[in-house]
């Protein structure tokens, strides 16, 4: 159930961190952010990625993809330990939408990331970008 009760103190401190390293278009400071097992679901992908370095080069990669990238809304779950994230952005001339999900340990650290993605054809071409973005190095 999603409600309007705010993250965890923990949680909070991370999901700043990285609203400010997105808007700055610098994620250098993303590992500090992960937990050392973190596990990245794909929308294009069948299997998850494990482990911090995994998930830090898939979220930099993406951070190089996307252009006009902008959250819109976020929504708390009731745990506190949990949130999902409305973005839009571009990916050459292909407009998307998606969310990114993201729960929290109890340290605040980062242990799921997964991102959803629409149109087809924004996804299309997420997947890509993507591919020639981490091309020999996943």
């Amino acid at each position: 159930m999603l409600t309007a009760a705010p993250l965890s103190p923990a949680a909070q401190a991370t999901l700043a961190a990285w609203h400010a390293m997105i808007r700055a278009r610098d994620t250098a400071g993303l590992p500090a952010l992960l937990a050392p097992d973190a596990v990245f679901r794909s929308p294009v992908a069948h299997k998850p990625y494990a482990g911090a370095a995994a998930v830090a080069m898939i979220l930099q990669t993406a951070e190089r993809v996307f252009s006009n990238f902008t959250y819109h809304r976020s929504l708390v779950s009731e745990d506190g330990q949990s949130v999902v994230l409305e973005f839009s952005a571009d990916v050459g001339d292909k407009a998307l939408k998606g969310i990114d999900m993201i729960r929290f340990g109890a340290d605040g650290k980062i242990i799921e990331f997964e991102v959803m993605v629409r149109p087809a054809t924004g996804l299309a071409a997420l997947g890509e970008a993507m591919a020639k973005g981490l091309a020999g190095r996943v």
